[in-house]
C-alpha cells in the first residue's frame, strides 16, 4: 500500500511483469482494456461510492454489505495497481483516472435507469444500507442548533435507526442515542426506496399515504429538502417522465 499524496497516472492493463494481467481478453481495443480495469465483480460500485465521497475502508464496507471485507481489500488493491486510486494515509482516494470515470458511472445509471430499473426486488430492500446511503444525503443547515435527529422507522421492518448530525457531520446509530428527534420519517423499506432512487416523490408519497412525517411542523413541511436523494435519482426520475 503506498502512503504518499495521491499522483495522477494512466491505468495499467498489465502487470509488473509487463505480461498481460489475469482477465485479460487479449484484444487491442481501448474498451477491452478499460474492462480488464474495471470489468470486475464490485469494482465500479467501489468506484461510484468513492465518487459520491466515501473514503474509508469501513465506509466503503458498510456501503457494501454484499461484499467481504477481504474481497474489498483485493478490490481496492487491483484498483491501486491499475492507477484508478491512491491510498492515503487513512483514506482511498480517486486519481485523475478515477475522477475521469465519474460521466461513465452516471452515464451507467442512467441507462439503467431507462433500460433496467423496475420496483425493488425482495433482495435489494436491505432497511440499513437504505438509512446508511439517506445519512450521507441529509441537509440540516438551515435548522439552527448543533445537533439534530431524524428517526426512520418501517411498517414492515422491526428495526429502526437515528441518523444524527452534529455540527454537520452525520452518523447512523441502531439504537437510541437518547436525543430529542426532531423528524420521523415511517414508511415501508420498499416505498421509501422508491422515494430515495426518486420513483416517488416524498410529498406525493405522503398524500398517498405511503409516507408519514411526524415532527416539528417546519421539519415535515420542509422534509422533501431535508432529504436529498440518490445521486443516482435524477435519471431514474428523468427515465419516469411521460
Amino acid at each position: 500500500m503506498t502512503t504518499t499524496e495521491p499522483t495522477d497516472h494512466a491505468p495499467a492493463a498489465r502487470d509488473d511483469t509487463g505480461s498481460s494481467a489475469a482477465g485479460a481478453f487479449g484484444q487491442y481495443c481501448p474498451i477491452s482494456r478499460a474492462l480488464e480495469v474495471l470489468g470486475t465483480r464490485w469494482s465500479l460500485l467501489i468506484v461510484r461510492d468513492m465518487i459520491c465521497g466515501t473514503t474509508r475502508f469501513n465506509d466503503l464496507a458498510r456501503g457494501l454489505p454484499g461484499l467481504s471485507r477481504t474481497l474489498l481489500a483485493q478490490r481496492l488493491r487491483q484498483l491501486e495497481r491499475a492507477g484508478i486510486i491512491d491510498h492515503v494515509r487513512a483514506e482511498y482516494v480517486l486519481t485523475t483516472a478515477g475522477r475521469d470515470l465519474e460521466p461513465l458511472v452516471f452515464a451507467l445509471g442512467a441507462w439503467g435507469a431507462r433500460w433496467a430499473f423496475e420496483d425493488p426486488r425482495p433482495d435489494e430492500l436491505d432497511p440499513e444500507l437504505l438509512v446508511w446511503w439517506m445519512h450521507g444525503r441529509v441537509d440540516t443547515t438551515r435548522f439552527p442548533g448543533l445537533r439534530h435527529v431524524l428517526r426512520v422507522e418501517f411498517t414492515d421492518d422491526r428495526r429502526v435507526y437515528w441518523i444524527v448530525i452534529e455540527r454537520g457531520s452525520a452518523s447512523v446509530c441502531p439504537s437510541d442515542p437518547g436525543y430529542a428527534v426532531n423528524l420521523t420519517i415511517r414508511a415501508s423499506v420498499s416505498d421509501l426506496y422508491r422515494v430515495w432512487l426518486g420513483r416517488l416523490g416524498m410529498m406525493a408519497a405522503v398524500r398517498q399515504g405511503l409516507v408519514s412525517l411526524t415532527g416539528e411542523r417546519a421539519w415535515t413541511r420542509s422534509a422533501h429538502e431535508i432529504l436529498q436523494l440518490s445521486p443516482a435519482a435524477p435519471p431514474v426520475m428523468a427515465a419516469n417522465e411521460p
